[in-house]
């Protein structure tokens, strides 16, 4: 082996302290094995050879060799020597990172990102701060399935305040998210018998994937200016349905209260369930939010929320107001898919809510979130003339209809990349290109500054005069 490149590893093993010689020894093998300076197939010297260039005992290369041998990175045959096996494969350099962050944009206008500026780090410590100092040790322990109780209780006064449900907190179940809280629902479902589910179009791509990983189909159901369309629920034969009836998405929408009632009497006449996703309802910039559908009929209504949006996502914590007829199923669920949320941030985010703390954030979001909208309103204004936000004030997002002027959407899309500015169409939801020729927006707007705004409309409207019409004044004009 004298020679091998391989051979210099081993060195700085071979003169290690003697109680670490041997462990030094088989690790530096296994290196050299896992990165490729050993290839596969290589014939190792026998254990006297190696020990004698080392200078060390031979029964330090022999109980190296018989350990990687029974690890598998070497293999060794009767009377032919010990060679290097082929099971270990180099690792990847470094550790990669899958969040979802687009490469070489300068504005990125993806809608449900909120400004993680904003996260209230002072308020958050001193929280975690109070809570190491008081929280008992038997708290510490394996959960409640459903969350710790001070949580449950905080959550269930916060949301009957603010979102106007019915939160008995014996039925709030704490969840990594609605993300998590579509799923344990699925599950339930699809243990009573459930096969598909319906979903709003257009609508979040997600609650589809998400019920896939549960075993249930889901079926697009049509959504106008007041909700789902009367009598599509009926057609479809499903008996459970997601809705985000506060603030529809990607619309915009608010449900009216016909649309809402008629729901409602869907449900209890197909003897079936709602899940009501309110992922941004406590944003609304006109007037005070609209109530939650649960509140009128929490038997049939799930209803499901995080602060993801008023927090940060990261954090991974959610709820769901279950109702009585899934409450076992889902708790039973959720036990065995992880055994309840971590107690730290549970206890955390109960400091949080009850001392006030989540009431003054979420204040401070809406009058950034405000300002920003505003900007963007502007800004479309003054450089996309004839350009109308559709949607109620409210949330992280608007869909902004472009006159036909500035279209096809393709090439517009096309124009905003090679501007450095990701923005998405209202088709890539579920629904079909208007029959306008119109270029539908959903634009994202709270992750932010207003500058920023202004300075991605501007971007898009530099790249769209680029080609020859004029970025400013109405289309087409001189």
């Amino acid at each position: 082996m004298r020679g091998h490149p391989a051979w210099e590893l081993l060195l700085p093993a071979a003169a290690a302290p003697a109680r670490q010689r041997g462990r030094s020894l088989r690790e530096a093998l296994r290196e050299a094995v896992r990165t490729g300076r050993l290839a596969p197939g290589t014939r190792l010297p026998s254990s006297r050879a190696l020990a004698a260039d080392l200078a060390v005992s031979r029964g330090l290369v022999t109980e190296a060799y018989e350990q990687l041998t029974a690890e598998g990175y070497l293999r060794s045959d009767r009377g032919s020597g010990t060679w290097v096996g082929g099971a270990a494969r180099a690792a990847a350099p470094g550790v990669r990172d899958l969040a979802p962050r687009p490469p070489g944009l300068r504005v990125d206008f993806h809608p449900g990102t909120p400004d993680l500026s904003l996260f209230p780090r002072s308020a958050w410590g001193a929280a975690q701060r109070a809570v190491l100092a008081e929280l008992e040790h038997r708290q510490l322990g394996y959960p409640d399935p459903r969350g710790l109780p001070e949580l449950r209780s905080a959550l269930a006064a916060l949301l009957a305040r603010r979102r106007g449900v019915v939160a008995d907190p014996e039925r709030l179940v704490v969840c990594s998210g609605v993300a998590q809280a579509a799923t344990l629902l699925g599950f339930a479902l699809r243990a009573r018998g459930h096969r598909t589910v319906g979903v709003e179009d257009p609508g979040s791509p997600e609650h589809a994937r998400l019920f896939a990983a549960t075993g249930l189909d889901t079926v697009g159901l049509p959504v106008d200016a007041e909700g789902l369309v009367p009598g599509a629920p009926a057609a479809s034969g499903v008996r459970a349905l997601v809705v985000t009836p506060s603030h529809q998405f990607p619309s915009g929408i608010a449900y009216t209260a016909r649309r809402r009632a008629e729901l409602l009497v869907w449900a209890r006449s197909v003897d079936g369930f709602v899940l009501e996703d309110d992922y941004d309802g406590d944003f609304r910039y006109d007037r005070a939010p609209v109530g939650a559908l649960q509140g009128l009929d929490p038997e049939r209504v799930a209803y499901a929320g995080s602060v993801s949006k008023s927090l940060a996502p990261g954090l991974r914590l959610g709820w769901m107001l279950v109702p009585e007829a899934l409450l076992d199923e889902v708790v039973e669920r959720k036990r065995t898919m992880d055994l309840g949320n971590p107690a730290l941030d549970q206890a955390v985010l109960a400091r949080f809510v009850t001392s006030g703390g989540y009431d003054r954030q979420l204040r401070r979001c809406q009058r950034a979130y405000r300002e920003r909208r505003d900007a963007l309103v502007e800004a479309l204004e003054r450089h996309f003339p004839g350009t109308e936000v559709t949607g109620i004030a409210a949330g992280l997002h608007v869909i902004a209809r472009v006159p036909a002027e500035y279209g096809p959407a393709p090439r517009l899309l096309e124009r905003a990349r090679a501007a450095g500015v990701a923005v998405r169409p209202l088709e890539d939801y579920g629904t079909a290109a208007p029959d306008d020729g119109a270029v539908r927006l959903v634009v994202g707007y709270a992750h932010l500054t207003a500058s920023a705004v202004a300075l991605g409309v501007r971007l898009l409207a530099e790249a769209y005069g680029a080609e020859g019409r004029p970025p400013r004044g109405r289309p087409g004009a001189a």
